[in-house]
């Protein structure tokens, strides 16, 4: 059994500590709308859609660097294919008291963490990034 989403992240993670330019990966709309979160908090520097050589689509994201070092400094998976993690919104946990993200997959699609603490949300906790 494959989890698909720890398996982007671990290319994330792994794009970042190396220092590549580009991080490409299968695509899915769960991943895609990860991605797009990560841009939007200033993680990433961009994200596409394109496809590999045999026509399967795929999510490009464009790393961002701070003077050579990586802006995400830790990405982890909080609720796994074995133990998954729900939250109500008034327990959803804060990451290094507010300077990194956790990521919520709720009724109304996937969001931060102080989006769904707004809306008064709660949901499966995906992943938190420092």
């Amino acid at each position: 059994m494959t989890d698909p989403i720890s398996d982007f992240l671990t290319h994330l993670r792994n794009a970042s500590k190396a220092g590549l330019a580009q991080c490409v990966s299968p695509h899915s709309k769960l991943k895609e709308s990860l991605a797009h979160i990560l841009k939007n908090e200033g993680f990433v520097r961009d994200v596409a859609t394109g496809a590999d050589e045999r026509g399967h689509k795929t999510v490009i994201v464009t790393m961002k660097y701070v003077d050579s070092a990586p802006v995400i400094t830790g990405i982890k998976r909080t609720s796994t294919p074995g133990r998954r993690l729900y939250s109500g919104y008034s327990e959803i946990p804060r990451v290094l008291n507010g300077l990194g993200i956790s990521i919520i997959s709720t009724s109304k699609g996937l969001m931060k963490d102080q989006d769904a603490r707004r809306q008064k949300l709660g949901g499966e906790l995906v992943c938190t990034v420092w």
